[in-house]
């Protein structure tokens, strides 16, 4: 049995799962609403608070689609009882990140500024307050919704080694080199 797939998914009082034809799972709660077509060998019960996901063998295709749909589902009722976020911090001299109207607008040292529309469901702030650095901060959801922006987001300009200019994740620890030493 699959570790991840054997263990329930609890579900609060708040949350609302209802399970459609064809194994159309939606799920909503006090931050939104989200769906998902689960493959039709996968069989879902609700009791008593708790979501749970079984397989009809353990054929190795059915033991992989076993966790991996515990595990969408989880994040499903979790991102739409608190959501999910990410944080991302840019660095260098003249990097600057602002929001208007809803577009995130993006000074990286180019000749010119990116503007980035975030797609539905994704809300983007920026925070200058906190420190010296701007902090661009992604609220959403759907976890992988979230996770992809954030990385679009970041390979706009991805930290350098040597000086650290870029755009990071908030905690990623970027690995500094040492740069050209003076010939003699």
């Amino acid at each position: 049995m699959s570790r991840v797939g054997k263990a329930p998914i609890s579900v609060s009082d708040q949350i609302k799962v209802d399970i459609g034809s064809n194994n159309l799972v939606t799920v909503s709660g006090p931050k939104g609403e989200l769906s998902l077509q689960v493959d039709p060998d996968i069989s879902l019960k609700i009791e008593e608070g708790e979501l749970t996901v079984s397989r009809p063998t353990d054929q190795k295709r059915h033991r992989a689609l076993h966790g991996l749909y515990r595990s969408l589902l989880d994040n499903m009722v979790q991102g739409v009882a608190e959501g999910y976020k990410k944080e991302l911090e840019v660095i260098g001299v003249g990097f600057r990140a602002a929001v208007t109207n809803g577009v995130l607008e993006l000074a990286l040292g180019y000749s010119h500024p990116i503007y980035f529309v975030p797609p539905e469901g994704i809300n983007v702030e920026v925070d200058t307050k906190r420190s010296k650095n701007t902090f661009i901060i992604i609220e959403g959801v759907d976890k992988q919704m979230v996770g992809q922006v954030a990385a679009k987001i970041r390979s706009l300009r991805p930290p350098e080694p040597y000086k650290g200019k870029g755009v990071r994740y908030s905690d990623e620890y970027v690995r500094r080199k040492a740069g050209k030493t003076a010939a003699r």
